[in-house]
């Protein structure tokens, strides 16, 4: 693993840093660089670096050099590379150094969408960040290359931004031996008006004075309806970005799914549950990895 410390002046980089060398990471460094050149290896060239760490690439690297989108840019190809931010209160950073370019934020906005762990270092004490360190388990591989579990249900909630139900945005994906059979968002049918262009009274509060249903298909119900019983198969399992209702509960029994994991709560949980046990169905919730 090799892991890049960006963040804001005096937010605690090198504190991080020195964390990661105490789990046996090495520290790498620019020789165009000030901090830090003075311990670990030093390179003359960004291009020297990434040469390095990816011919070592089963060895643990740290380093606080890699500063701007353009450094950082050759190194996010590669599946080892992790980029952690490091921020604090701006007092508490004022604090900490009474030179103005304490306010400075480095270009970090360009490279924010490419941070994988955020810290926020309000913490008093060292050891009290190294415990925070600890409790996020921000050495975890699962940042590098996500579970089967986090990966389903990432695209879960991707394919829940295509909803257009003015009541919640949901997402299912259909797997069988971790392969995607179909996936599904809530929504009106094929052909009909969307819910958000009033398709369907109910989700736009009509029904509350003349008792019109719901037109709107659940993602779940989608989902299966695309992959059919015969392609839902064996051991098929199910991933919601929300708990199914009762429902799509029954309809999942009916097709033949044998799991289903999801993520959000709804109301029924319980319920779902419960039917879900007795047709022998196994739910679980499933927790993305803790970001700081």
């Amino acid at each position: 693993m090799f892991i890049a410390i960006v963040g804001t002046r005096c937010a605690g980089k090198s504190v991080v840093e020195d964390y990661l060398i105490s789990k046996g990471f090495i520290a790498v460094h620019l020789a165009t660089k000030t901090l830090g050149a003075n311990r670990g290896t030093v390179f003359a060239t960004p291009s020297e670096l990434l040469e390095y760490v990816t011919r070592h690439w089963q060895s643990n690297f740290v380093t606080v050099d890699l500063t701007s989108l353009e450094l950082i840019s050759p190194f996010i190809k590669r599946p080892f590379f992790l980029l952690i931010k490091v921020d604090a209160p701006l007092l508490q950073r004022y604090r900490r150094h009474d030179d103005d370019r304490v306010f400075g934020t480095l270009g970090l906005h360009a490279i924010r969408p490419f941070v994988k762990v955020n810290v926020l270092n309000t913490f008093q004490t060292v050891p009290d960040l190294y415990s925070h360190l600890d409790s996020i388990n921000v050495l975890s591989t699962e940042r590098l290359r996500p579970r089967w579990d986090s990966y389903f249900m990432t695209l879960a909630d991707l394919a829940s931004q295509r909803s257009n139900c003015m009541k919640r945005r949901v997402g299912a994906i259909l797997v069988r031996d971790n392969r995607i059979v179909a996936t599904g968002y809530n929504g009106t049918p094929r052909g009909v008006k969307n819910c958000n262009e009033g398709g369907c009274a109910h989700c736009n509060g009509v029904s509350i004075t003349n008792g019109t249903d719901c037109l709107c298909l659940h993602a779940e119900e989608n989902a299966l309806l695309e992959a059919g019983r015969d392609r839902v198969g064996p051991n098929a399992i199910l991933y919601c970005n929300t708990c199914p209702c009762l429902k799509c509960t029954i309809k999942i029994i009916q097709s033949g799914v044998k799991e289903v994991v999801y993520h959000l709560s709804y109301k029924v949980d319980e319920d779902s549950a419960r039917l879900f046990q007795e047709a022998g169905i196994h739910i679980r919730r499933h927790f993305p990895t803790t970001i700081a």
